[in-house]
């Protein structure tokens, strides 16, 4: 299920075709078996949701020169990879009051709620102004625990009834200990996409990656100059 979410981000760019950024991002992940439209997801009826925090930080290429500000340079498509910390605890609510699924051993397992992630993904990138861009991109999170959701193997053999009510919500009786409660073989994803506005910030001094001259130079040859001066910015 898909949920509102919001971030802030700082990108340090080396050129004009690849660039570094530092992310903070907040969102919310969910899941409701009951709405699912496999039986067997239908009869296991599971459900939780989880806030998750993440920082990231990520290398970004373009395929075509980008510069804010720039006439000609307007337009780019660009993927990103790199590596994330994040901070999950799944949670459900089924009648007793919501309650964190991670403290009362599911599985019979505590697992950690700090948890790293690779992000990776594409967008695109349009200047509007000297100042200012706006981005679209998609970005998935190869995660490295299958407890996003809280399910993971099997139904264990509880004796605490807490515990069990909400291990087990199965509409058939089908959740016996030993029986399947998870995939177990794989691991967790999620996802962010989206659209992203960004400012250019004022630096001390600006440098032209195309020539390695600094913009007081250039504005020094314009006006003590009698021949045509290209710029490159």
């Amino acid at each position: 299920m898909s949920h509102p979410a919001a971030g802030i981000f700082f990108r340090y760019s080396t050129n004009y075709r690849s660039a570094f950024r530092f992310a903070f991002n907040y969102g919310k992940i969910s899941g409701d078996d009951s709405k699912s439209g496999q039986p067997d997801q239908v009869e296991r009826n599971l459900k939780f949701s989880s806030k998750v925090y993440e920082f990231s930080s990520t290398a970004e290429f373009n395929f075509v020169e980008y510069r804010i500000g720039h006439d000609r340079h307007r337009f780019t498509m660009f993927v990103f990879a790199g590596l994330a910390g994040f901070y999950f605890d799944p949670k459900a609510n089924i009648g007793s009051g919501e309650v964190s699924l991670r403290n009362v051993r599911t599985e019979g397992k505590k697992y950690p709620k700090f948890q790293l992630s690779v992000p990776f993904g594409l967008g695109l990138k349009l200047n509007v102004g000297n100042k200012c861009g706006f981005g679209i991109e998609w970005g998935p999170r190869r995660t490295f625990t299958d407890y996003l959701d809280d399910v993971h193997g099997t139904y264990p053999d509880f004796t605490s009834v807490d515990s069990k009510n909400y291990t087990n919500q199965s509409l058939n009786g089908g959740g016996v200990p030993g029986n399947m409660r998870g995939n177990s073989s794989t691991r967790d994803w999620y996802f962010y996409y989206g659209i992203t506005f960004n400012v250019k910030l004022k630096g001390a001094d600006d440098v032209c990656h195309g020539r390695g001259v600094r913009e007081r130079s250039r504005r020094h040859l314009l006006k003590h100059s009698s021949t045509r001066v290209i710029r490159h910015y």
